[in-house]
């Protein structure tokens, strides 16, 4: 049953907010309550996993791999605690206020409907139904995108609905051929029987397909540009909860079928994925260095760090896997953080443009002090977490031999932290117009932030127990044979 909380919760949240009348303090109430159920529900079964290994349901008590399976191992259990920790926030920030257009037309359900989704994709023991809650996910982040349009967000989310169901279309190709050949869809049935069913020529075609849709999902080079024009539009909450997970849906698909279906693919593929995780590392971090607002720097980041992500898939190590996943935690946390605190500015100065920012650590002490772990995190300077999370990986790409990977994060780390010292300098350091804030800042608007700060904080000084758990679940995700014999047993 506890496997199937993180879904049924926020999908009985989601019923409740789309029945109830519209009351914009009561709906902002069940909406939290649903998201620390949802978080509280996610807690209890990753103490399930750490304390009695992996989990499966087989839904209807159909036997795998014939019904629909839930799965649960360290890996998958972690996220959806992220996932819970994410909603409360966000679902916090609503008491600073949400746009009553948008509360009318129930933005708290399709919020609920989104982590759902994202619950289940984390869940599932099945390829065709890792594609359902893609969809699942991707109608909620299409209405919420357009949802009160204005010119800039009907643009966006043009561009993001033509990509992302681009690559939908090619992952329902990918695992229309994949059944074609093998027979079944479930993960563990797969890794059992594609060794012997899969041709050479087939194997490299499928890779190469799930490596295109769900690195569209994740922004991986060349991919990635429906992100940095879509994001920068959305609504502080919106853009923090879509930065928080959506990609990072794409990143955990891309982990789960490359080490269950595909561990010993073309002798190219690894190659093939490093270069882009490569690529997508300093591509993102030259988009960068030549944007001039704080949302739009922070999409560009968002973009050149999902290549530390992926570097692990690569490299198919348990230490440079471990670290992947480490940086993937700390990733979700920070960048989350990062587009609540550009939501400040959007609150003081009605925009992110550099050239109107300003003056924060002068005249909002309180919100410059949470921002700057956040952002130097993400700068990767110790002790924060965002150095810990590259040290790891930096250690393993040396470990594997990977010199030029190495030197590539080397080169990464000191564009981010150019970076980030820019950002600081332009929207706290530099002077502020006598007149420039238009607005002040509520304790509602920081309370979220500075929960996500002190996460980071704990993030940091628990640093050996997350290490461990993170090597645990590379290890886990690479020995393939625990997850087959949990889901099938002796069959």
């Amino acid at each position: 049953m506890r496997l199937l909380l993180p879904i049924l919760l926020p999908l009985a949240t989601a019923i409740v907010l789309l029945l109830i009348p519209h009351r914009p303090r009561v709906a902002r109430t069940i909406a939290f309550a649903g998201a620390v159920g949802l978080l509280a529900g996610a807690v209890a079964l990753f103490a399930r996993v750490e304390g009695q290994g992996i989990q499966v349901l087989q839904v209807g008590d159909w036997p795998a791999p014939f019904g629909i399976t839930l799965v649960a191992d360290l890996f998958s259990a972690a996220l959806v605690v992220m996932v819970g920790l994410i909603g409360v926030v966000v679902t916090g920030h609503a008491f600073s206020g949400v746009d009553p257009r948008r509360e009318a037309m129930r933005y708290h359900a399709l919020v609920h409907v989104l982590l759902m989704g994202v619950s289940g994709a984390f869940l599932t023991g099945d390829v065709f139904n890792l594609y359902v809650w893609f969809e699942v996910l991707l109608i909620a982040s299409f209405v919420l995108m357009g949802l009160y349009r204005t010119r800039a967000q009907l643009q966006a989310a043009f561009i993001y609905v033509a990509l992302n169901l681009l690559s939908s279309a090619v992952l329902l190709t990918a695992i229309g051929l994949l059944y074609g050949q093998a027979g079944t869809l479930n993960f563990a049935d797969l890794a059992r029987t594609w060794p012997e069913r899969r041709t050479p020529a087939l194997d490299a075609a499928l890779a190469t397909l799930f490596l295109s849709a769900f690195g569209v999902k994740a922004g991986l080079f060349p991919l990635f540009f429906w992100l940095p024009a879509s994001y920068p539009t959305l609504p502080p909450a919106v853009g923090a909860l879509f930065a928080g997970l959506l990609t990072k849906v794409g990143v955990y698909a891309l982990i789960r079928v490359f080490t269950l279906v595909f561990p010993d693919g073309p002798p190219w593929l690894s190659t093939l994925v490093l270069a882009l995780s490569a690529a997508t590392m300093v591509v993102g971090l030259i988009g960068a260095a030549a944007e001039r607002d704080f949302r739009r720097v922070l999409s560009f980041n968002l973009v050149g760090h999902i290549g530390l992500t992926t570097i692990g898939i690569g490299l198919a190590t348990p230490a440079a896997l471990g670290g992947s996943i480490l940086y993937l935690f700390h990733h979700m946390l920070v960048i989350t953080n990062l587009f609540l605190i550009g939501g400040l500015f959007l609150r003081l100065r009605r925009t992110t443009e550099f050239s109107a920012l300003g003056g924060m650590y002068t005249r909002h002490r309180l919100a410059a002090a949470l921002a700057i772990v956040p952002v130097f995190s993400l700068a990767g300077v110790p002790p924060l977490s965002g150095f810990i999370a590259k040290l790891a990986i930096v250690e393993a790409v040396f470990a594997a031999d990977h010199y030029g990977m190495g030197a590539a994060v080397l080169l990464v780390s000191l564009l981010t932290l150019l970076s980030m010292a820019r950002l600081w300098d332009e929207s706290f350091a530099k002077p502020a117009a006598p007149e420039a804030d238009l607005a002040p800042l509520t304790p509602a608007m920081l309370v979220p932030v500075a929960v996500l700060t002190a996460l980071i904080v704990a993030f940091t000084f628990a640093a050996e127990p997350l290490v461990e758990i993170t090597q645990r679940a590379a290890e886990q995700l690479l020995q393939r044979e625990p997850y087959v014999r949990a889901v099938l047993g002796g069959g």
